[in-house]
């Protein structure tokens, strides 16, 4: 299964603040919709959180039109949580409004912060070399690029060459990147490893090095790198 981003939810999650801001622009129809949900909640209700989170995931994989779905909490962090999901198009999305609802009332009591989704399109996305679903070594990153707007085009040439040189490491079972519909500069990196050690081999070869040489003095926010591993089924 490959593991992709769902617009419905986080418009959902967003309801309120997106109530009063202006639009933001939207996936085309007849293309697939992404989006990366972020979530917190209390450290003591993560366990909670995670249950809700594993049985929207099995019923979401099952719905019409999707294409994958994927939860996750984060290394260390466990009230740090985070969706990935993928759709086939808006209309699929839209149809699944509904359950997309009821998890967000599910959940609300727990969190400590709204919600933050992250609509986006596909940049530069590649079939899965293997399927990462049933491995619990699995080491999933979710990375938030920023930079500053004059240089969004300089760094989507950086963020495909790291792309295509991280599908090419020893160990990597996918690596895509995301960008943001209502801000170009944002970015997303959503990679999944086999292990911690062939994540950390990657952290430390020269091509990411170089990368992120060249990104640092392009940024306008923190490079925000954070690791997951999925909420699986007995967890």
């Amino acid at each position: 299964m490959r593991f992709r981003l769902a617009l419905v939810m986080a418009l959902v999650f967003a309801a309120p603040a997106l109530a009063q801001a202006p639009a933001q622009p939207q996936p085309a129809a007849e293309g697939p919709a992404y989006v990366v949900t972020y979530m917190e909640v209390g450290p003591a209700f993560s366990s909670k959180a995670m249950g809700i989170l594993r049985r929207y995931a099995g019923q979401t994989r099952r719905a019409a039109g999707n294409t994958g779905f994927v939860a996750l909490h984060e290394h260390g962090r466990p009230g740090r949580l985070a969706t990935v999901e993928t759709w086939t198009d808006k209309a699929a999305l839209d149809a699944h409004a509904n359950a997309a609802q009821a998890l967000v009332d599910q959940l609300r009591p727990f969190l400590i912060a709204p919600p933050d989704p992250r609509l986006s399109t596909g940049l530069d996305v590649a079939p899965p070399s293997t399927d990462p679903g049933g491995d619990r070594n699995v080491v999933y990153v979710l990375t938030h690029v920023d930079v500053v707007p004059s240089a969004k085009d300089q760094a989507i040439e950086l963020v495909k060459a790291l792309c295509a040189d991280g599908r090419k490491d020893d160990g990597n079972e996918f690596f895509d990147v995301l960008q943001q519909g209502n801000r170009a500069n944002h970015m997303t990196l959503f990679e999944a490893w086999r292990d911690r050690n062939a994540r950390n081999a990657y952290s430390v070869a020269e091509h990411t090095k170089a990368f992120r040489a060249k990104l640092t003095p392009l940024a306008g926010a923190l490079y925000d790198e954070r690791l997951y591993e999925a909420v699986r089924e007995g967890k």
